[in-house]
């Protein structure tokens, strides 16, 4: 606390929490997802967004939650609470389709 108020008195703006790209785009899936549904969105919401495996997902879950991005409870289903402001976070763009060379009849 003290550090940030110094910061602001010295005319430095202090640091928020950092992430990657595709961190701050869960992320704010996460908050657009929790503005329309009114709860927080399951794995499946977003491997279904993100056109991702479960894993995937799973493995983002926990390093938004190591970083301190996140919070959820254990053994609770859309238990995801975001721990950053929502104004810091990107504009959430839309995935783009896989390309591939498979044809589907």
């Amino acid at each position: 606390m003290n550090r940030k108020l110094n910061q602001l008195l010295d005319g430095q703006t202090p640091a928020g929490p950092s992430f990657t790209e595709k961190q701050g785009q869960y992320l704010a899936f996460i908050w657009a997802y929790m503005q329309i549904n009114r709860q927080p969105p399951a794995k499946r919401d977003m491997q279904r967004y993100f056109g991702v495996t479960p894993p995937s997902v799973h493995q983002m879950v926990l390093t938004l939650e190591r970083s301190g991005l996140i919070r959820r409870q254990p053994g609770v289903a859309r238990s995801i609470q975001l721990l950053v402001d929502h104004d810091i976070l990107p504009k959430l763009q839309p995935v783009q389709p896989v390309i591939t060379s498979v044809q589907s009849y």
